[in-house]
Formats: structure tokens, C-alpha cells, sequence
């Protein structure tokens, strides 16, 4: 599916919680562009950064939605507290008199978290969990005060952002359980949200050029390709604002029931689409790996 229309989410109204750095931020940014209001969450505000103590704010994002046509409202939430979840929710709903069209579950923060070189049974126990808390608990609360807004209406998408869309192991205990309960908790959200018309999927980008990223490999978003003499697979990532594209005509499209509960990939989306990335690339991780990787590595997995 492909459309013309250049705001097809005018009058939409989406929170995009995790939106501060990353895929969030480019998933707002992506919905901003599209005509959409969008609530841009998370702990690292204006004067007040987050344990992460990175440089991006929820003010910033706010600020490119709204350059990019559409409406950036900043609001500072720790998605572990069900109490400031459910005033950000009340919030919402006083200012849009009770309309959500969208909610994006993006959090993370579980990068420092992430232990890469121990089994479990290695791995410090206490921090391990603190990971699923960050990563799946914040999820979990946010869902349950925003979806009544979205029942509500009887149309809507929840989009669960995570890593990989197939059963193959992600490298480090903690970090894969999360990764794929995320798209488990899609899964089970289709399924009590398809009696009333709304619609909730996975998504994963393919190898993203999130800030950290960028800093990993001493390049900025301008200059990225310089990084590809220090990895050749860096020549096929994708910048944030490709998963927010693939974000935005997943929420325009009329008929997203269909596929509603499945685990998608920008890689897959853009096909149907036909979206591209902010310099006018298709990126494609998925035929990469299969052309260049799957060799030293084995397939990357069929889709859940």
C-alpha cells in the first residue's frame, strides 16, 4: 500500500513513551511528520537527565515533531511508576478530550544493563532483573492505563518496539528474555484488543543508528558512512527516522487489523509501503544477512 497523502495522521493523537533518544525519537519524529499530535515521554528532561546521563531531552524531540508538521508535546514519566503513568494518561485525555489513536512503547534504558560476555548463571541477579523491570515492566504498565483510551474509540495501534522478529537467540540471557517478551506482549494484546477494532504489533528496526551508536563508532548521522571501515555491515543500517516512517504507515493504514499480533521488520514494511529511509535509501537487513552473514552465522530465523 502506498499513499499520497502527505499528512495522513492530521488529527491523530499518539504517546510515543521512550521517545527521548533512538528508535523512540524516531518514531515521534516519524509520526510528527505525518500530521500527528504526539506525547513524547521519558526520564531525561530539560535540566533533569535520566541514571543513563545521556545529552538528549523529551524537549528536543517535542521540538523536531512539531518542526516536522506535526504537534511535540513533552511530558517527563518514569514508566515504572504506575502512579505517574496513569496522571500521564489522565492528562492526555483531559487535553484530547479522551483521544488516543496510537501508543508506541519504546522504553529501554538497558544498554548499561546488559551483561554480553556471561551465562546466566555469571550474571550479577539483581541487575538481570532491574533489565526485565526497565524493559517489560514499563511496558506492561503503560499499556494498562492508555489502552482504555484506545478501547474507547474502538480503532487505534499499539506498537511494541523490540529487537529481531524471529525465535533466534539475541546473545545475553536478560537482554533476549526481554526482547522477546516484548513481542509476546504484543501478541497478547491483539488478542484482547481485536473485539474492539484496535490493533497491536512488534516491530523491529534492522541494525539502528541510534546516538550511541553513532558515538560507538566516532561518526555523526551526517558522516555515518565513515564507520563502515570499521564494520562493512554498518554500510546496511538505518536511521531512526525509517522505523518512524515504517510507524506512521502502519498507524495510516486502514486495514492494519490484518496484521495485527505479528512481530513486522522495517525490512519487510518498506516493501509493502514503499517508504524510504531520511536520505532516500531502502535498507534491508533481513537480504544482508541472508546474502553476507548467514554463512558465519546460520539464517536469522523465519518471523514469529
Amino acid at each position: 500500500m502506498t499513499t499520497t497523502d502527505t499528512r495522513p495522521l492530521s488529527g491523530k493523537v499518539a504517546l510515543v513513551a521512550g521517545g527521548t533518544r533512538g528508535g523512540g525519537r524516531g518514531i515521534a519524529v516519524g509520526l510528527g511528520a505525518a500530521g500527528a499530535t504526539v506525547y513524547v515521554t521519558g526520564r531525561s528532561s530539560t535540566g533533569d537527565r535520566s541514571e543513563l546521563d545521556r545529552p538528549e531531552t523529551i524537549e528536543e524531540t517535542a521540538a523536531q515533531v512539531t518542526a516536522e508538521g506535526g504537534l511535540g508535546i513533552p511530558v517527563r514519566t518514569d514508566h515504572s511508576s504506575a502512579d505517574e503513568v496513569r496522571a500521564l494518561v489522565g492528562r492526555i485525555a483531559a487535553e484530547q478530550e479522551g483521544r488516543l489513536d496510537i501508543l508506541v512503547n519504546s522504553v529501554w534504558g538497558g544498554d548499561p544493563l546488559t551483561d554480553w560476555e556471561h551465562p546466566l548463571w555469571e550474571q550479577d541477579l539483581d541487575t538481570g532483573l532491574r533489565l526485565l523491570r526497565q524493559a517489560v515492566e514499563t511496558h506492561v504498565i503503560t499499556s494498562r492505563f492508555a489502552l482504555p483510551l484506545l478501547v474507547a474509540r474502538g480503532s487505534g495501534l499499539v506498537v511494541e518496539v523490540t529487537d529481531g522478529n524471529t525465535a533466534r537467540y539475541r546473545g545475553s540471557f536478560f537482554y533476549d528474555l526481554a526482547k522477546s517478551t516484548v513481542i509476546r506482549l504484543a501478541v497478547a494484546q491483539a488478542a484482547e484488543l481485536r473485539p474492539h477494532g484496535v490493533a497491536a504489533v512488534a516491530l523491529t528496526p534492522g541494525f539502528l543508528r541510534s546516538e550511541a551508536v553513532l558515538e560507538h563508532f566516532g561518526v555523526t548521522e551526517d558522516t555515518w558512512r565513515e564507520g563502515v571501515a570499521k564494520d562493512p555491515n554498518f554500510a546496511h543500517s538505518e536511521s531512526p527516522r525509517y522505523l518512524g516512517r515504517a510507524v506512521a504507515a502502519l498507524a495510516a493504514d486502514p486495514d492494519v487489523m490484518a496484521k495485527s499480533g505479528r512481530a513486522l521488520a522495517t525490512w519487510g514494511l518498506y516493501q509493502e509501503y514503499g517508504f524510504t529511509d531520511a536520505d532516500g535509501s531502502r535498507p534491508d537487513f533481513a537480504a544482508h544477512w541472508a546474502r553476507n552473514l548467514e554463512k558465519d552465522y546460520g539464517p536469522l530465523g523465519d518471523p514469529l
